[in-house]
């Protein structure tokens, strides 16, 4: 049995190779953190002699650190923006991506689709600081771009940081603005994959570009959009902490459309020191996005079994 599988790994070194950094990354950054977990049921408290002798010896309080999380007056908020915002971007995400990964298979000419592809991808590469300083510039009250061009045409200027109802748009088309163009490269290269032929036997039956789309691309991109829609409801309890904290510049008046998990957890550990507390949170969500993809992954089993994730 010793000997079958040392031959295994030397006849499948190359590929055993190839997975090892994948590998490496996963057992540090993602098995090795979840004994830390230990810490949300812990009134956890740094001590000198280590992480380990911390958390071993700090005081058990159960599920204490979940109740503060939900009995704050700000609970309902939090969640509330959480779910919406991760709703809106799924899906207009979704929508914006296929349709820009469409619009791109369709341009003849190849250099200039590599061309609007990179410009596509730039905003993804920026960090949300920047991001935050471009929206600023946009925004300011004194000297931000929109407020000038409202007063050119008469109109009063807005204070956009005092003003919650603007935010739920403007943050939605950031975040559009910054992940579509990342997103559509999935889209692409599953559309680059069909078939030509199927195509071509379209056009000769006289089917025009919206019947190509509509009777072909779409129903062959069905499986990778239910695939990366289930990845995707698995985070819909994370916010992208970036985008709503630094983009809104942590304005307070903001805070009730603003104002998600992840921010909430990272105030109130700047304020506190709760580790406990922020480690029930990270906790929560994990566990509510698995159980998430799991009824997800259920549901589209039942619909159409070929097209599940697992």
């Amino acid at each position: 049995m010793a000997g079958s599988f040392f031959r295994n790994l030397i006849r499948n070194r190359a590929m055993l190779l190839m997975v090892l950094p994948g590998a490496v990354w996963f057992l540090f950054f993602s098995y090795m953190p979840l004994i830390g977990t230990i810490a949300a049921f812990k009134e956890y408290r740094f001590s000198r002699q280590g992480f380990w002798y911390s958390l071993t010896h700090s005081k058990n309080v159960g599920w204490d650190n979940f109740k503060y999380l939900f009995n704050t007056d700000a609970a309902y908020t939090i969640t509330r923006n959480t779910l919406l915002y991760n709703i809106a971007f799924i899906f207009l995400g979704l929508v914006f991506s296929v349709a820009l990964a469409i619009i791109l298979s369709e341009i003849v000419n190849k250099r200039m689709a590599k061309l609007y592809q990179t410009g596509m991808f730039l905003p993804y590469f920026l960090s949300w600081v920047i991001v935050g300083y471009f929206a600023f510039s946009f925004l300011s009250m004194d000297r931000g771009l929109l407020n000038h061009t409202l007063e050119s045409f008469g109109i009063d200027s807005i204070q956009w940081y005092n003003e919650p109802k603007y935010w739920p748009f403007i943050l939605i088309f950031v975040s559009l603005w910054k992940s579509a163009g990342y997103s559509s490269v999935v889209y692409l290269a599953s559309i680059m994959g069909i078939d030509k032929s199927l195509y071509e036997a379209a056009m000769i039956d006289g089917a025009n570009k919206w019947q190509q789309i509509r009777n072909i691309t779409l129903p062959l991109l069905k499986p990778i959009i239910i695939i990366m829609t289930l990845l995707a409801v698995g985070r819909i309890f994370y916010a992208d902490f970036g985008l709503f904290y630094n983009v809104p510049r942590d304005s307070g008046t903001l805070y009730s459309v603003t104002n998600v998990i992840d921010t909430y957890v990272y105030r109130g550990l700047k304020t506190t020191g709760e580790i406990g507390m922020s480690t029930a949170a990270g906790l929560y969500q994990s566990v509510v996005g698995f159980i998430l993809v799991l009824v997800s992954n259920f549901i589209v089993r039942k619909i159409d079994k070929d097209s599940a994730l697992f």
